[in-house]
């Protein structure tokens, strides 16, 4: 039997079974290997202190400090009645700011005799609030004696001068995790290279082993730097050459070409449409009329803002499908949202979605709505027209995906909303043609373009970022309702005007308020700040809103509420009055997020703004100015002036620009997983590169990887790559690029 190799080899036995099950279950670390690519967050030096003052609330992390006091206290307590409870407070110092250690009971005895002040050590905890001031409870700690020599005594032992921080938890602190790389470290020397030698020396990268030693133990910052920049070498170039593969194995894959007739149903269509298409949809319908016109499936994303107009793409891409014999059907996210698509490609088409009826265009044909929540009379009149092809177009939620639902030849799939589908989903719809049908994704949340390089590597991208003419600018504002209550009650007045005029408003809330409260998310402790009192009070919903509202400031007006648990059938009476303008104020959860379009409706007031992310609040703003009255959203927050919420709600407020927004949104979450956490639900894939910032590397990782694929489709020169494959695309992640 062959040896197992090194890096595969199970961290139980380099590491014991008790060590080995703890990285398992709180790091997801299994092999040397896993481990060796567990890199330092950051590096202290010897001597240097850290900054106490960025220390984040509730989260586990790991200083280096000096003790400046230590104090025992003896109190009574009902364990210990006569005054023997004991209680050490410890104050460690970084020069500028201060930070309390507690340590209760028989927990003390240690660190009293060994936190002494002047006293420097690694400190690890999780970092909470008493009576306003930071403090660990009970914090793990090691000394950091001197210049000392003894592996066993000192973290510098490991260290060197640079001491690693790693990514730890409460089971396993950081020096825990050093002193295992100690141990596993030598194996680094065997690590395959997974880098065609031309890239690496031609870029003038390290050898991955010299990467993997410096990064952990590293002499000088040069080492670290060197180390990193082989590194993300490495995650974008084995990202980019999976999403390589996966486009080239697209391009073997037979599709029918579907081109539409001089005078069919797209012409006929285009003929009645009462304005001019912009520039940028004539641009992207081009393009996906030359991917369809190729006997291989068009995989096409189609990104843009907000209002863009992409539903008009993309529907008269599916005309053109309908138009060369082919059907088309569009999944939509939500029973709302593809009840609205259905109305809207209904009316934009006329007697041309009329085919079979009377009154119906000569080459008309039909437009069909396929929800969960259909009756069964309904239903099966659907799937009867789109067996058997009479009906060209359906549109539909995950009710599309059924076994039942037989197409006659679907030739093209619209997916809105690309990120609110799983993978599986996606590909069972694409399994019902004869032959792969061409796909279009479209996405109104804009993507910076590395992400499109990478998180939808494998489809081509096109971007729509003009405006339809007669749309209106959008006025954004913040509103803190707890600084200047007097602005709420002007944002009120600003709706009531706003309906005095005509028009009509939205106002959404974070949670729809039927839900039992949970005493946990409530937040039963005391707030230490007025953030953590916003913090901690529970969202606030909209039945009781829209109740203080109608009762309130809104006294007199039409009043309605929508959310996602009502009957499908109430949520679409609920929308087809307030389209109708039956309706003044729409209160609602995010369920209006996307697609919904009342040109009529003005003004929008977002209550907790900063309890959305800024995509999903460029995504609601979205919702107003779709007509030719300009547009209002006002962000209304508890949160105080100086907290990050507000800077993110501020930026909101300071541009329309989605490009720009999202940007913003990816450096605060710092998105780690490309390949998507959201999509499977796995580890990082991502620990070195930064999608963001290193924009340049992946850019030429994608170039570097089409060449090589181009040459190489197999790796059969590259077996070192090949392995490095197979560790990326773990049984999920294939699934993912499999099905994207």
């Amino acid at each position: 039997m062959d040896p197992v190799p090194a890096l595969e080899e199970p961290l139980k036995k380099v590491l014991g079974p008790a060590t080995a099950k703890v990285m398992a279950e709180h790091l997801g670390l299994h092999t040397v290997g896993d481990l060796l690519h567990h890199y330092p967050r950051r590096y202290e030096e010897r001597g240097q202190l850290t900054h106490l003052a960025d220390l984040p609330m509730d989260e586990h992390v790991t200083v280096v400090a000096q003790v400046a006091d230590a104090r025992l206290h003896t109190f009574a307590s009902a364990k210990a009645p006569r005054g023997k409870g004991q209680r050490l407070e410890v104050t460690i110092t970084d020069g500028s700011g201060r930070l309390q250690l507690v340590f209760f009971g028989a927990g003390v005895h240690k660190p009293h005799k060994e936190l002494l002040p002047g006293t420097r050590a690694l400190f690890a905890g999780k970092v909470s609030v008493f009576n306003r001031r930071l403090q660990l409870a009970h914090p793990a700690y090691e000394l950091l004696r001197g210049d000392g020599d003894d592996a066993e005594e000192t973290v510098e032992s490991w260290a060197g001068a640079l001491i690693p921080i790693y990514p730890a938890t409460a089971k396993l602190e950081s020096w825990k995790i050093g002193k295992a790389l100690q141990t596993v470290l030598p194996s680094a020397r065997e690590a395959v290279d997974p880098l065609p030698e031309s890239l690496r020396e031609g870029r003038g990268l390290v050898p991955l082993p010299e990467a993997l030693l410096k990064i952990h133990r590293p002499q000088t910052k040069a080492d670290i730097e060197d180390a990193r920049a082989r590194l993300k070498w490495d995650e974008a170039f084995v990202l980019q050459v999976a999403l390589a593969r996966r486009r080239h194995a697209d391009a073997q894959l037979p599709a029918v070409a579907r081109r539409p007739g001089p005078d069919g149903l797209l012409a006929a269509f285009d003929d009645r449409l009462p304005f001019t298409l912009t520039e940028g949809q004539q641009k992207v319908s081009a393009e996906i009329f030359a991917d369809l016109a190729t006997e291989h499936p068009m995989h096409r994303l189609l990104q843009g803002e907000v209002g863009s107009g992409k539903t008009m793409v993309a529907l008269r891409a599916m005309l053109a499908v309908v138009d060369a014999g082919g059907q088309a059907a569009m999944l939509a996210p939500t029973e709302v949202l593809a009840q609205q698509h259905h109305r809207s490609v209904t009316e934009m088409m006329g007697e041309l979605a009329e085919g079979g009826m009377l009154g119906g265009a000569e080459n008309a044909t039909k437009v069909v709505l396929l929800t969960g929540s259909m009756g069964a009379a309904a239903r099966r009149h659907a799937l009867l027209d789109l067996a058997t092809g009479e009906a060209g177009i359906v549109i539909g939620t995950h009710a599309l995906i059924e076994d039942k639902v037989q197409f006659h030849d679907l030739g093209l799939v619209v997916v809105d909303e690309q990120h609110r589908f799983g993978v599986e989903q996606r590909d069972a719809l694409r399994g019902k043609g004869k032959q792969p049908p061409h796909l279009l994704v479209m996405t109104a949340t804009p993507i910076p373009r590395t992400v499109a390089m990478t998180v939808f590597g494998d489809l081509e991208t096109s971007v729509l970022d003009q405006l339809p003419a007669g749309r209106s600018p959008i006025a954004s504002h913040v509103v803190p309702a707890a600084d200047k209550p007097h602005f709420l009650a002007r944002a009120w007045e600003r709706v009531r005007e706003e309906v005095a005029g005509g028009h009509q408003a939205y106002v959404v809330c974070p949670r729809i308020g039927d839900e039992e409260d949970d005493p946990k998310k409530a937040g039963r402790k005391k707030p230490a700040s007025p953030e953590d009192e916003a913090e901690k009070r529970p969202p606030l919903a909209v039945l009781d809103v829209a109740d203080q509202l109608a009762k309130g400031p809104l006294h007199g007006l039409r009043v309605e509420v929508l959310h996602g648990r009502m009957p499908p059938d109430d949520k679409d009476a609920v929308m087809r009055r307030f389209a109708a303008g039956e309706t003044d104020v729409l209160v609602a959860t995010t369920v209006i997020e996307v697609g919904v379009n009342v040109p009529n409706a003005t003004a929008m007031v977002i209550m907790d703004a900063d309890r959305f992310g800024v995509s999903q609040l460029h995504q609601l703003r979205g919702r107003v100015g779709r007509g030719s009255a300009p547009g209002l959203c006002l962000l209304v927050t508890e949160m105080p002036e100086a907290s990050a919420a507000r800077q993110r709600l501020n930026a909101v407020a300071s541009t329309l620009d989605g490009f720009e927004l999202s940007r913003i949104d990816l450096e605060q979450r710092r998105e780690g997983d490309v390949l998507g956490q959201a999509q499977s639900g796995t580890r990082s894939s991502l620990r070195m590169l930064a999608v963001i910032d290193d924009e340049e590397i992946i850019a030429e990782a994608r170039r570097e990887a089409t060449a090589v694929v181009a040459a190489d489709p197999e790796l059969e020169r590259l077996p070192a790559l090949r392995t490095a494959l197979d560790a990326l695309l773990d049984e999920e992640r294939e699934q993912y690029l499999e099905k994207g």
